[in-house]
Formats: structure tokens, sequence, C-alpha cells
């Protein structure tokens, strides 16, 4: 064999090696990157899947809020305090679609048919109820207190809706329900720390806004001031104690105005006594907060001119009665008549009845019920809207200023009163 012919002979032999080696490679490369997009696919696909915290989700992220009333089904019934008078309910949407969410403090609108104890006829009957969670994906919860039915206002019982609830109200239930709604609810313009500042069942409001702000792993600073007589008033104890345990933002303080022989206080509570503003200026830093205010309209009436008077500005204060009635900042003096006032004809279109205007009647709502004219209502404070009726002709003032919004031509009965001959559709 010739040396050229040997050459070319090796020449081939390391042309084969080299190719060989570079398909190799070749194949190996495909199926890195074959690996690697399927890593990536999967990756992808557990983000999409993985849940969102619902606190975390904005409005434009979520269902749109449905108008009128929706049914939902009554899922489950938790008493909430050892009298048992304190009792949650677990709502999910009847027809199955997603759930818009709601600013943590807001409340949500009933429909309740329940028979008149009197005539023994069903009846429509609005009431306004605190959401008592953070915005869950899937459901609603409200916490009710049952109040003892009063023989008060013939219109107005609110012992009815209460005592409804807790008595007739059982697991697969189906209520009509509308949206979240209200003024009342968590501000995120600044990360402010936060007072929260519950009466009674004024509780329910204030464990939505801190639940949503523990559960989106806020830092803020919250600090939560609960007031009842005792342990047997005492709501959603161990959750509590369990947000303090396990959030070091979150500071607790128990306040027990009428304690009994078995409450421990250093354990069951930490103070003795009511959520007053010398309280709040012992314990709360020397610093700006956002407070929170919702119970009894005696320690509304007490504490939020406190708040004012300590210096705490304005906008830093959020307050509601129990459930939505809203107490008003600012009492407009009533003008001082100059000469005889003539008298004001109130007509009442669909129920065919004209009466006339008691200057010393609180709102166009108690007349009208005064007068046996069925007008829907929920929560008698301008917050939800349900008593809107509309203006024929004259016009309206109000006790204050409405919560909710107000259609053009309309009016909310409930704090308003004539300025002159007035029709309503109603």
């Amino acid at each position: 064999m010739s040396t050229g012919t040997l050459a070319l002979i090796i020449f081939v032999v390391i042309a084969l090696q080299v190719g060989v080696f570079a398909l190799v490679a070749l194949y190996r490369r495909k199926q890195e990157l074959k690996e690697i997009g399927s890593q990536e696919g999967a990756s992808q696909a557990d983000v999409e899947k993985s849940p969102v915290s619902p606190a975390l989700l904005t409005e434009s992220e979520t269902t749109t809020a449905w108008s009128g009333f929706r049914e939902f089904i009554v899922q489950h019934r938790v008493m909430e305090d050892k009298a048992e008078s304190i009792c949650s309910f677990y709502l999910t949407p009847a027809d199955g679609q997603p759930l818009p969410s709601f600013k943590p403090g807001q409340f949500l609108t009933f429909k309740l048919q329940i028979k008149d104890p009197v005539s023994g006829e069903s009846k429509n009957i609005v009431r306004c109820y605190s959401l008592s969670d953070s915005p869950q994906l899937d459901y609603y919860r409200v916490s009710i207190k049952r109040v003892p039915a009063p023989a008060g206002h013939p219109g107005f019982q609110p012992g009815r809706s209460s005592n409804y609830f807790h008595d007739h109200v059982q697991e697969g239930m189906r209520l009509s329900v509308k949206a979240p709604s209200g003024h009342f609810y968590l501000m995120e313009k600044e990360p402010l720390p936060v007072v929260l500042v519950g009466g009674g069942i004024g509780i329910t409001p204030m464990v939505s806004i801190a639940n949503a702000l523990l559960n989106s792993g806020s830092s803020r600073e919250i600090w939560l001031f609960y007031g009842v007589r005792n342990s047997a008033d005492h709501a959603m104890k161990e959750h509590l104690q369990s947000l303090q345990q396990a959030h070091k933002n979150f500071h607790l303080h128990l306040c027990y105005s009428r304690p009994i022989e078995q409450d421990i206080e250093g354990n069951d509570y930490q103070h003795r006594g009511h959520v007053d503003i010398n309280r709040l200026r012992l314990i709360l830093p020397l610093k700006r907060h956002q407070f929170y205010v919702c119970g009894p309209r005696a320690m509304m009436e007490s504490l939020v001119p406190a708040l004012e008077e300590w210096g705490v500005a304005n906008e830093d204060i959020y307050y509601e009665s129990f459930g939505p009635a809203t107490l008003p900042k600012h009492k407009k003096a009533k003008p001082q008549a100059s000469k005889p006032v003539e008298a004001i004809t109130v007509t009442f279109s669909k129920s065919g009845k004209s009466v006339t205007w008691n200057p010393d009647a609180e709102s166009l709502l108690a007349l009208a019920e005064d007068n046996d004219i069925d007008v829907d209502s929920g929560c008698r404070a301008g917050s939800c809207g349900s008593c809107q009726t509309k203006l024929e002709s004259g016009g309206v003032e109000y006790n204050q200023e409405p919560d909710a919004d107000v259609e053009a031509g309309h009016c909310l009965l409930c704090i308003s009163k004539p300025k002159n001959n007035l029709t309503l559709t109603a």
C-alpha cells in the first residue's frame, strides 16, 4: 500500500469520527433545548395555576358587580361567640359564576321575605350587613348578631331581620343579595399604620380589613381595639388570637367593660373598661395613623370628636355605626325660621296618598312608614341606596351627605326632608 493511499484512509476515518461526534453533539443539544422548553412550559403552567390571594386582586382583575339582586346559597352557618348571639353565614352564588371582589369594610344588602307578626302577610324587608372576611374567590361571609325584637316603630323593627337569619336561614337556603357596596372601607392611598376600633358587632368590618391586610402580606402596623362586655359576647376570639400569634405587625387589645368572674385579665382580655381616647393615647405610638371606627352610636359620638380634638386629621378618620348606618361627621346647624313656614304636602303617586309634612318627622321614609306606604329601606343612613325614589316634582334637602350614588331626578328617603310641595313615585 502506497503512502498516499494510507494517508487517504486515515483522513476518511478522522472525518467520519468528526462527523459522528458532531451528530451526537447536535442530538444532545436538541434534547437539552427540548427539556428546557418543557421546564419553561411547566413553570408557566405552575404560574397560571398558582392561587392568587384575593386580597391582592385589583378591581380591574375581578368580575364586575351585578345589578339588582342575585341568588346565593347558604353553604355554612357558624356560631362565633359563647352566647351564640352572633352567627356567620357563608354564601356562594347559585349560578356558579365568579364573584366580584369588594373593598374590605363594605357590606351586602339582603332582600328578605318575612312574615309580618301582626297581619301574618309576608313582606319584603331590605337590610344590610357588613362583610366579615377578606375578599375570597368563591364565597362571601356576613356575621349577624341577634337583636331582641323591640315593640318599636311598625315599619322598622331592627330585630326582625337578625332573628329571621338566626331562626330561619339554614344551610342550603337561597337568599337574594345585592353586590357589595358602601363607602366605609380600607383606604390604601397611603401605607400608614392602621388603627381598627370595633365595638360589639362593629368588629365585623374590622375583621374584614385585618384579614385582607394580613392575607396580602402587608407590613403595615395594625392595631385592633375591640370592646365588648365580657367573654360571652367576645366574637371570633380564637381567630383574633391566632392573628396576633402569627403576625408581629398585628397588635390586639381587648377591652371588657363588665368582665365576669371567669374572665382573666391578661388572658381573656387586656383592659377593663371601654375603648376611649385616653386608652388610645396611652397605647399608640406618637405618629400618624389611619383610624377606622365602627360600633354603637354612643361610642362613635364620643370617640370620633375626641380623635379630632387629639389632632388626628379629618382625612385619617373613617367610621361607621352598626352595619352601614353612618354617623355624620359635621352636623349642619338648623336654619332659624324668620317667619311661619307654610304647610308642605307630600304626595305618594303610586300609593295614591297625600299627607301633610310633619316638621318633627325624622325623614321622608319615616313619614311614608307612618302612613303605611311600603318603601324598600336598608341602612336608613344614606349608604345602601335601597330607598332611592323618583322625584316627580318638588325638591328635597338632605340631613347629611349621602354615601350612596343617587341617580338624577331621584332622592334617598331615609335622610331627606321636603323643601316644598313634593310628589314621589312611591
